[in-house]
């Protein structure tokens, strides 16, 4: 294991909802690629402590230091020096977007996984999106876990342990090339548009614009599934990102 300070340049694509963490309070799954495709996923990253300049959201360009990390054997995976991540520039062109990701895209997970992928941008197909109110008993477990990551901290962190479970349980029922899929959907934004929906209005209109935004309105224009698997559980793959991504055969990608 080299621990010599490397450099990278990402787009990034994927950040995931919080998990909380024994050594690090709680941690964020970042991912991205960079200008010639190759995927980097960020960790550790404390999204609650990057604030300012260092507050990164989709689309974009950011740049780090990092090493090859102790216990995370995934080709992509990278130990991030927090506090050298900075913000570049964003991609704001969609064409530009559709032509760096659509080289990208892989047919399935099981290719993924078989080519020694961690991390792939699938299209899915016949995707559909659902949702579930969770349980009190399941929130407040959520709840729990994150206080007690925040008492076994060296030092107490209140913010951590006030942190409030997305009261629901988002999914995505699609087909790749090989088989049929069932997966939660981690990817932080979407829980965020159900967050910010609710507050210009309710619960319920929140639901069925979400359901109009990706059962209707990104299968028509094109929707991408950013998918990785699970350092301790490789067979395990999830679903971490639903990104809009212009629908394009290979001989109309955008110059």
């Amino acid at each position: 294991m080299s621990v010599t300070p490397q450099k990278s340049r990402v787009i990034i694509l994927v950040k995931a909802l919080p998990q909380p963490s024994k050594n690090y309070g709680e941690t964020v799954c970042c991912a991205g690629v960079t200008a010639e495709g190759a995927w980097k996923r960020l960790f550790p990253v404390r999204f609650r402590h990057l604030s300012g300049d260092k507050a990164f959201n989709r689309w974009d360009w950011v740049s780090f230091r990092y090493r090859e990390p102790t216990s995370d054997r995934r080709a992509e995976s990278c130990h991030v020096y927090e506090d050298s991540i900075t913000i570049d520039s964003s991609l704001k062109s969609p064409d530009e977007r559709t032509r760096i990701l659509n080289s990208i895209l892989l047919p399935s997970v099981a290719f993924a996984s078989t080519n020694g992928h961690s991390l792939a941008l699938i299209r899915p197909k016949n995707p559909r999106f659902r949702w579930k109110r969770k349980s009190q008993a399941q929130l407040e477990l959520e709840r729990e876990s994150f206080r007690r990551a925040a008492r076994q901290l060296q030092m107490f962190d209140k913010q951590l342990a006030n942190i409030e479970p997305s009261p629901y349980e988002f999914r995505f029922e699609f087909e790749d090339e090989d088989a049929v899929h069932k997966y939660q959907n981690g990817d932080w934004e979407a829980h965020a548009m159900f967050r910010n929906a609710v507050k210009r209005s309710s619960e319920k209109q929140a639901l069925e614009w979400m359901d109009y935004i990706f059962n209707t309105e990104y299968p028509a224009k094109g929707m991408a599934f950013a998918v990785g698997n699970m350092a301790s559980r490789p067979q395990t793959w999830q679903l971490l990102g639903v990104i809009r991504l212009d629908q394009t055969s290979q001989g109309e990608l955008p110059l």
